[in-house]
This record gives C-alpha cells, sequence and structure tokens, in this order.
C-alpha cells in the first residue's frame, strides 16, 4: 500500500512547485508540526496540508503522529534521484564553462572551437523584401 501512495507523485512533480521547495527547505535538519509549518505560509493549513500529503507520496516528506498532532521531516533520500539526472547535464555545463574560461584567458585574435561568435547582420539589411 505504500508502495502505491509513493507512486502517485515523483519526486520531479513534487519539487515543481515553489511552496513544496520552501516546505523541504523548511523541514531540512527538524521536525515540525503541521500549525508551525502552516503558520510560516500565506495560506490556509488545508492548502499547507496538501502540499506535505504531495511530498509524502513522493517519498520526500515523513509524518509521525505525536499525541494528537502530525509532525513532519524531510526524508531526502528520493532526491538522489534527482541529483543523478542533474549529473549527467552537468558535464555539459563543465564543458561550457571550460571553453569560456580558455576563450576569455587567450590570446583575443584567436577563435576556440565551439565558442565562434555569431556573426552581427549586415548594416544595410531592413525588413523590406529585396529588390523593393
Amino acid at each position: 500500500m505504500e508502495e502505491a501512495a509513493s507512486a502517485k507523485h515523483d519526486v520531479f512533480q513534487a519539487i515543481a512547485d515553489p511552496t513544496r521547495r520552501e516546505l523541504l527547505q523548511l523541514l531540512g535538519g527538524r521536525e515540525l508540526p503541521l500549525k508551525d509549518i502552516s503558520g510560516r505560509f500565506p495560506m490556509s493549513r488545508t492548502a499547507v496540508s496538501k502540499h506535505l500529503r504531495i511530498l509524502a507520496e513522493a517519498g520526500l516528506v515523513q509524518e509521525r503522529k505525536v499525541g494528537r498532532e502530525t509532525r513532519y521531516r524531510l526524508d531526502a533520500n528520493p532526491l538522489l534521484e534527482l541529483k543523478q539526472w542533474l549529473a549527467y547535464y552537468e558535464r555539459f555545463w563543465e564543458n561550457k564553462l571550460s571553453l569560456l574560461k580558455h576563450y576569455v584567458e587567450i590570446d583575443p585574435d584567436t577563435e576556440p572551437a565551439g565558442l565562434r561568435p555569431v556573426p552581427a547582420p549586415p548594416s544595410n539589411m531592413t525588413n523590406d523584401s529585396p529588390g523593393g
């Protein structure tokens, strides 16, 4: 049954909303009851609870009953999936940054491969059709 709940929302869907990202930051390193969490957001307790439910369904938040209140805490393990996905694209960013660094630090008359400037359009170009 827990597996079905966690399949409802994946990590990517869960963190797509800025409110949920803010909730994750708030819960990082501490456990808080719903009343304390909802007091920090300009929305109803019910709306905050819905956001927390989506995070819980993605496995990003753990719930724990303490007496009559429910406390929430961050479970960052599912974020590893996101980290792995981003790591693939990181190599493209690093490559472009390396090329840019090389371009900035070398002789200005030399053009490194992969960072060729875009030629400016001819100054005599107009929006009129040719010959008009």
